[in-house]
């Protein structure tokens, strides 16, 4: 099993403590996104998960605590953009979050800590040569802390487009696309990062971007030391790479508060639910009512078996 920690919230950012503590317990419940009352009890122990990913913007409170994963396999995939406030209300300065990414690259090598700058977007205030020049400036202080980045480029779904309202932001054409990407792939070939896009159906092979897998089979087989029988994961998009995994997130969750952001699209369910976290509660948010029903999700390693 891969456990991804977690695409629908910054569970390092804002919820490290709850996730240590299952950890210790050996189990979690998450809520169906379908079905809120219908919950799974997922076993999480090293026998069962053969890596988990993080995803987060600030993973600052989980370093000291990371003897507590010793047993475990595990990358970041760690967003470091070149947004002010204005986009990304609550994201602390980029030099401190830089500081946070090359002190985990430090502790765990550069292979395991995946810089990803997404999505991209324009607006008045932000062009092509706006992202050149801030991407340059990250991928510098970057280099020999991470070996890859992935990027991809913002589609405005209805959610995303009522909380960029009044921005100016918009997506880029295919013809701006492929200009940016010819300077990024430039830039990051300099400092020895790899590029690849994310969900995306634009080909940009031809420029030296191949179509990239934030869950992904290659890297994680680098990580454990073994092959994985794995399959695409059917519950993500068309364009996504990804292989199968559990997430382990709740929507409308985290405080960092990024306009552009598909999993945060209810700001007053972002404080009702922030409110309602309990750090000792199986569940992320909230405590299992008479509601619910509680059902046992079959887990196990996806290690390729052998007859030698």
């Amino acid at each position: 099993m891969i456990l991804s920690v977690s695409r629908r919230t910054d569970i390092p950012a804002f919820y490290s403590d709850w996730f240590y503590n299952r950890i210790k317990e050996g189990y979690i419940y998450v809520r169906n996104p379908m079905n809120i009352h219908q919950i799974s009890k997922i076993e999480i122990n090293p026998d069962v998960v053969d890596c988990i990913v993080f995803w987060t913007k600030n993973p600052k409170k989980m370093l000291s605590r990371l003897n507590e994963l010793s047993d475990y396999n595990y990358y970041f995939q760690f967003t470091i953009n070149s947004y002010d406030k204005a986009l990304e209300l609550n994201v602390p300065k980029k030099s401190n979050v830089i500081d946070t990414f090359k002190e985990l690259s430090d502790k765990i090598g550069s292979n395991k800590v995946i810089w990803r700058y997404d999505p991209i977007l324009l607006s008045h205030k932000i062009d092509i040569n706006y992202h050149i020049q801030y991407f340059e400036e990250i991928a510098k202080r970057l280099s020999s802390f991470t070996n890859k980045c992935t990027i991809s480029f913002i589609d405005n779904y209805k959610k995303t487009e009522r909380n960029l309202d009044g921005t100016g932001s918009k997506e880029l054409s295919d013809s701006e696309i492929i200009l940016l990407s010819k300077d990024l792939v430039k830039i990051a070939s300099s400092y020895d990062i790899e590029i690849q896009t994310c969900a995306e159906k634009i080909d940009l092979k031809a420029i030296g971007i191949k179509h990239g897998r934030c869950i992904d089979n290659i890297v994680i087989e680098g990580i454990v030391g073994y092959q994985l029988e794995t399959k695409k994961d059917k519950n993500q998009r068309s364009e996504c790479g990804c292989i199968e995994s559990i997430d382990i997130g709740e929507y409308n969750t985290c405080c960092h508060n990024c306009l552009y952001c598909y999993a945060n699209f209810n700001k007053d369910q972002v404080m009702q639910k922030t409110k309602r976290h309990n750090p000792l509660s199986p569940l992320l948010i909230g405590d299992v009512t008479d509601k619910d029903t509680i059902k046992e999700r079959r887990v196990a390693s996806l290690r390729k078996k052998s007859l030698f």
